[in-house]
C-alpha cells in the first residue's frame, strides 16, 4: 500500500504546523500537574534519555527548541521536582537534566497519548486505498507549502 508511512508522516507534520503552540494529541491528561505540551515533551524525552542525563542544549536541539524556551521549561519542571539536575564534576559548566521519580508518570502518560495519536493516524490512513493516499498525499504536500510560504 503507498505510503502508510508517507501518509501519516504527512498528517503528523500538518497537524504540528498547524498546532505550533498546542500539540494535538489523542487521550486525556489524567495529571494534575498543569504543564504545558513543551514541559511534557521534556519529561518524555528524559524518560528515554541516557541514564546520565541531557544538558538544556541537547534538549533543545533534540525538541528543535530555543535553549530560552528549554530552560524556561526545566525551571518549571525542577520547582515541580519532576527533573532532577547534576552540575558535571569535570566542567562545571555543564548542567545535565535527568527525569525524577514524580515525572515518570506524566513521561509515560506523554508518551502514551504520542502512541494513540499515532495509532489513530495510521488507522484512519488504512481507510484509503492506495491511489486515494496518492490523491492525500499531494493534497497534504501542497498544503504545507502554502503554510510555510
Amino acid at each position: 500500500m503507498l505510503g502508510d508511512n508517507s501518509l501519516v508522516e504527512k498528517t503528523t507534520n500538518l497537524v504540528n504546523q498547524l498546532s505550533a503552540q498546542h500539540e494535538l494529541l489523542l487521550g486525556h491528561c489524567t495529571s494534575k500537574a498543569q504543564l504545558t505540551a513543551t514541559q511534557e515533551h521534556i519529561l518524555m524525552l528524559l524518560a528515554s534519555a541516557h541514564p546520565e542525563g541531557l544538558t538544556n542544549s541537547e534538549i533543545a536541539a533534540t525538541l528543535d527548541l530555543t535553549a530560552a524556551a528549554v530552560t524556561k521549561a526545566l525551571k518549571k519542571l525542577s520547582t515541580n521536582t519532576l527533573v532532577q539536575s547534576k552540575r558535571d564534576t569535570d566542567d562545571s559548566r555543564r548542567v545535565v537534566f535527568r527525569l525524577a521519580q514524580a515525572g515518570e508518570p506524566i513521561a509515560a502518560e506523554h508518551s502514551a497519548h504520542h502512541k494513540k495519536t499515532l495509532s489513530a493516524f495510521v488507522s484512519l490512513v488504512q481507510e484509503f486505498d492506495p491511489s486515494e493516499q496518492v490523491i492525500i498525499t499531494r493534497y497534504l504536500t501542497r498544503l504545507m507549502e502554502v503554510i510555510q510560504s
